[in-house]
């Protein structure tokens, strides 16, 4: 059995920096974590110039939390195939389309929430009524 280390600050604090370097190289090598950096900064300023409830809130950043993880997900096992398989192989293929469908359907999903909880106040901006 692995002896367990006690905890260390420094520890802590270097495995943020990891994750940070693991945002940035999303940034840096997926052209569509910059569409998902515009649209969550969209629906940020969105937001507060709507002035949207707390509990909206909620919503938007668990919507927009959820394909950013699915997005890294995605990215991380794009990496881990290609250097598992850097040859074509019709599962590694089935694993990518199925992990990019995650942030197909995440995304989809978020879209949904930020229409029911920003489009009430768009239309009202608009003075369209439904």
């Amino acid at each position: 059995m692995k002896k367990r280390k006690k905890f260390h600050l420094g520890d802590r604090i270097r495995s943020f920096k990891y994750a940070f370097k693991g945002l940035w190289t999303l940034l840096e090598t997926q052209h569509s974590s910059w569409f998902h950096a515009v649209s969550t900064l969209v629906v940020i300023v969105a937001g507060l110039y709507f002035g949207i409830s707390q509990s909206e809130w909620c919503w938007l950043v668990l919507a927009m939390v959820a394909v950013w993880t699915a997005e890294a997900f995605n990215t991380s096992i794009e990496f881990l195939s290609d250097v598992v398989s850097p040859d074509y192989h019709p599962l590694i293929e089935k694993a990518k389309d199925v992990a990019a469908a995650a942030v197909l359907t995440t995304a989809i999903g978020s879209i949904a929430i930020g229409l029911l909880t920003l489009g009430p106040y768009i239309l009202k901006l608009l003075e369209i009524e439904i």
